[in-house]
């Protein structure tokens, strides 16, 4: 339970910083970072969390909590053709579940050695600062 409580506080805390930045600013990719992506401390960042910072950054986005999420909510994060190709239903917002694949999405993108995890350099890379822009 307490590991968790640490990993949410230290999710919520990363999200802040990267919301403190303009859309166009590159998220610095340090061990502070690292430690909040990377709960196991084995120096990447895999799916399983990238999905839960993923999760954590949907919570906190999802001002009116409604369970999903408008171009407002996502500004800075998708622009409106990447809303739209990512929403199946036409609804005009994502839930979790669609949120969750456009990040594995761009988490595959970002992994061009296609081991399963990304590394540091991979999280500084242009595809993978657009990763990052989503936990």
């Amino acid at each position: 339970m307490f590991p968790r409580l640490v990993l949410s506080l230290g999710l919520l805390l990363a999200a802040g910083a990267f919301i403190a930045q303009p859309a166009s600013a590159k998220i610095k990719v340090d061990a502070a970072l690292m430690k909040t992506l990377d709960p196991d401390n084995d120096g990447t960042v895999d799916m399983n969390e990238a999905k839960a910072a993923a999760a954590t950054e949907f919570k906190r986005l999802d001002k009116d909590n409604d369970g999903t999420l408008d171009a407002k909510e996502l500004k800075g994060r998708l622009d409106k053709s990447a809303i739209k190709k990512a929403d199946p239903d036409n609804d005009g917002t994502l839930d979790l579940n669609e949120y969750t694949a456009i990040v594995e999405k761009d988490f595959k993108a970002a992994d061009p050695d296609n081991d399963g995890t990304l590394s540091e350099a991979e999280l500084k890379s242009k595809k993978g600062q657009k990763f990052l822009k989503l936990v």
